[in-house]
């Protein structure tokens, strides 16, 4: 892939004795949709935290833009133009969806503006009705649908989603699913870790599945669902 964002080599990460991450490589490309994949516990949320040095890898590289950024800080791996929606959501609590969206707001790595404060709020309308609430006074849709928001804010090269839609009520995953469509149209490239596979590789390029801190799949979506004996094995219930 000739234009990389992203590209971890041989990634080795561990909590304490704990071996997680076991040899990974991992790519995103320039206005690609990948889905990450795999049952609780296989290392999907440490991947994502090695990415933005939330966690420091003990051995590996990762490269983001043409740039060595294992371990960096996260706020310079943000700066590169990676936006973390993390799993839990991280909102604001006491500041209101207006201050939560405007204390992001910034151009992106390459001067971009393409997502405003206008634009968020056309596609996120429920988040419209609400501007004047805490961030702890909406649902859990709504603060899903805040912090998207609030990542794009940033003008992001790549969009990193950890679990989309857990815990969410059926239409407002709906819309969550709608809404990452819209960004994958609009260009930015994505990372999505999600249960529902069927969901997940309706709007992505390709998907890599983890097994015990390694990838045991990486192919297209339509490689993927043309695979019921490996979908059964790695992600049935």
């Amino acid at each position: 892939m000739a234009d990389l964002l992203i590209d971890a080599r041989g990634l080795h990460t561990y909590y304490g004795a704990s071996h997680i991450l076991r040899g990974i490589d991992f790519s995103v490309g320039r206005g690609e949709t990948l889905g990450l994949m795999g049952r609780n516990g296989m290392g999907k949320s440490t991947l994502l935290k090695t990415l933005m040095g939330l966690v420091k890898p003990r051995d590996g590289s990762v490269t983001i833009m043409g740039r060595e950024m294992a371990g960096r800080p996260p706020y310079e791996i943000a700066q590169l133009g990676i936006a973390y929606v993390p799993e839990g959501r991280g909102i604001f609590g006491n500041l209101s969806v207006v201050e939560n969206l405007k204390m992001a707001a910034r151009p992106g790595s390459r001067g971009q503006r393409d997502w405003t404060y206008e634009r968020v709020l056309e596609t996120f309308p429920r988040l419209q009705e609400r501007l004047g609430h805490g961030g702890q006074q909406l649902s859990g849709g709504e603060q899903q649908m805040l912090t998207i928001g609030r990542a794009l804010m940033t003008n992001p090269d790549v969009l990193i989603l950890d679990e989309a839609t857990e815990g969410l009520a059926p239409l407002i995953a709906r819309e969550i699913w709608r809404i990452c469509a819209l960004i994958r149209e609009s260009g930015i490239s994505s990372v999505i870790v999600d249960k529902n596979w069927k969901h997940v590789t309706q709007i992505t390029d390709r998907n890599v599945i983890l097994v015990k801190g390694e990838v045991v799949f990486a192919g297209t979506s339509d490689e993927l669902r043309a695979s019921p004996q490996l979908l059964d094995q790695y992600l049935g219930v």
